[in-house]
């Protein structure tokens, strides 16, 4: 557990600190998210640490369950909303900006929730509908819509998405990986 805190923090600019980067909005989100999915099942800590967390659900926008599945790495960029189903699955290294939608779609060819691979980066506005999978390295631009599969090494621009293969998609965009 406390690899994947160290990790989560050192993706804000290289911080080792837990207590400076409890300063930071989506690292102190992400710290309580952490702890509230570890302590669960316990009765004392895991209200404690569910309770914070639903207080900073309030402060900062932010609709993530502690059901979801997120990998080490996790980067919110900024606080103001961002929605994400519980049975959605997202890998490691992975950035996320504000008014951001990760969801289910409920009929259809897709039914179901997005899985997103590694080292993905989420721009502002983005929609993720869908049983799709996104790749590893992928970068999804800014108020992109995405109900389609991305392979690996992908850029995604635009509404109806469109999908061009890049090598180093995400180079310069995710950083201070552990």
């Amino acid at each position: 557990m406390n690899k994947i805190i160290k990790a989560d923090l050192f993706r804000y600019g290289g911080q080792t600190k837990i207590r400076q980067g409890k300063k930071i909005p989506g690292f102190k989100f992400m710290y309580y998210f952490r702890k509230a999915s570890k302590y669960k099942d316990n009765k004392v800590l895991g209200l404690y640490y569910r309770y914070r967390l639903s207080r900073l659900r309030i402060k900062y926008g932010y609709q993530i369950k502690i059901e979801t599945k997120i990998g080490s790495g996790f980067y919110i960029g900024h606080f103001g909303t961002i929605v994400i189903n519980p049975k959605v699955q997202i890998g490691e290294n992975c950035n996320i900006a504000h008014s951001t939608t990760i969801g289910v779609s409920n009929r259809g060819k897709y039914k179901g929730v997005p899985k997103i691979g590694n080292n993905v980066w989420i721009g502002t506005g983005t929609v993720i509908v869908g049983k799709i999978t996104v790749g590893n390295n992928v970068l999804i631009a800014p108020n992109a819509y995405l109900n389609v599969d991305v392979p690996d090494n992908s850029l995604v621009i635009g509404n109806p998405a469109k999908i061009t293969q890049k090598a180093n998609a995400t180079m310069g965009y995710i950083n201070n990986i552990l």
